[in-house]
């Protein structure tokens, strides 16, 4: 008799649980991670012998809902063709009746295993609009994430950024194709009926006021976790909120960085929705904007405001002119008859 050992066992275990993918083109060889609708395999694409990721439903056919919400994540996937979203290969039926989905296989560090203190303050806010394109993106063809946040955003050996798990995506009714989905609470599902009315979506901390409330909710709450997100960039953690007058939620800001850095991380994290920024473009556009020592919309510039920024976008060729008139007034004095 032939003894196995501990790790032997565990392993036989872990491979027992995996999905048959018998039959199909698939062969997997890890699992990744598991979620509460789903789990991520490391698979090999046999006829093109190439790694590829797997998000198998972890219910069996008889729960239609999460199989429909699967689908429904590999739709939303399959229509968002950008560098910053992972792209989908194939979608099938495993024997078992559980749904599955087949994307690139994707790896590098989240942001939040990033150490950000030791990025100098352009490299972060370049990462930052970077995050913000696929966004956008998704923005731009009503598709409103509902999820961001640091554990969602994987940066690559090369500085690719990916926004990933858009698991709880929601398709704006103002971009629906078909007018009957719209519901009056706002966004309709990207599977209707899939989320009950009144279900809190989102991640506590990167959740907008009105996304906790489980009200109708628009590309703005997005904007608003992107600005939680921003100011754990600059800040290294969450911010933190103080409830007083009225009780009205007042952000009490990050204290170092520029007046207007400061004020776009504020606007896109501003308690009410028509406070923000309409989307992740006019975010990134601001920042933008800011990254190249223009005025922002975020911040209102008195005659003070706009000379400091000009001394401060023009502060080297001001100071050789200065230097220049210095030295040419020295000269002068010392032949001055």
């Amino acid at each position: 008799m032939t003894w196995l050992t501990d790790s032997t066992v565990r392993h036989l275990q872990r491979v027992a649980t995996w999905p048959d993918f018998s039959g199909t083109r698939y062969t997997v060889i890890e699992e990744l991670g598991r979620g509460g609708m789903g789990t991520v395999y490391r698979a090999v694409d046999e006829p093109l012998q190439r790694e590829v990721a797997i998000k198998v439903m972890n219910t069996a056919a008889a729960h239609a809902p999460l199989a429909a919400r699967l689908q429904a994540e590999a739709r939303v996937l399959a229509a968002l063709e950008h560098p910053g979203i992972v792209p989908i290969h194939d979608v099938g039926t495993l024997a078992d009746g559980r749904a599955f989905y087949v994307m690139k296989r994707v790896s590098g560090r989240t942001l939040d295993q990033l150490d950000l203190a030791a990025m100098s303050l352009s490299d972060r806010l370049g990462l930052f609009e970077r995050i913000l394109h696929p966004v956008a993106f998704a923005h731009a063809r009503g598709i409103i994430h509902r999820d961001l946040k640091p554990q969602n955003i994987m940066v690559g050996s090369y500085g690719e950024v990916l926004v990933l798990d858009w698991g709880v995506a929601k398709l704006s009714t103002a971009n629906a194709e078909d007018p009957g989905d719209a519901r009056t609470d706002g966004p309709a599902d990207v599977v209707p009926g899939a989320t009950e009315r009144g279900t809190v979506i989102g991640t506590p901390g990167f959740m907008a006021p009105e996304q906790a409330r489980a009200a109708g909710i628009d590309a703005r709450a997005d904007v608003y976790a992107l600005g939680v997100i921003l100011h754990v960039i600059l800040t290294g953690r969450e911010p933190v909120f103080d409830e007083r007058a009225d009780r009205r939620r007042r952000l009490a800001a990050f204290r170092n960085g520029s007046r207007r850095l400061r004020a776009i991380s504020v606007k896109a994290m501003a308690h009410e929705p028509r406070d923000r920024y309409s989307d992740a473009k006019e975010l990134a556009d601001d920042l933008t904007r800011y990254r190249a020592g223009g005025a922002v919309m975020a911040y209102p510039e008195g005659p003070l405001d706009r000379l400091e920024r000009f001394v401060t976008l023009y502060r080297t060729p001001i100071v050789l002119i200065v230097v220049y008139l210095v030295m040419r007034t020295l000269v002068a004095l010392w032949f001055a008859p």
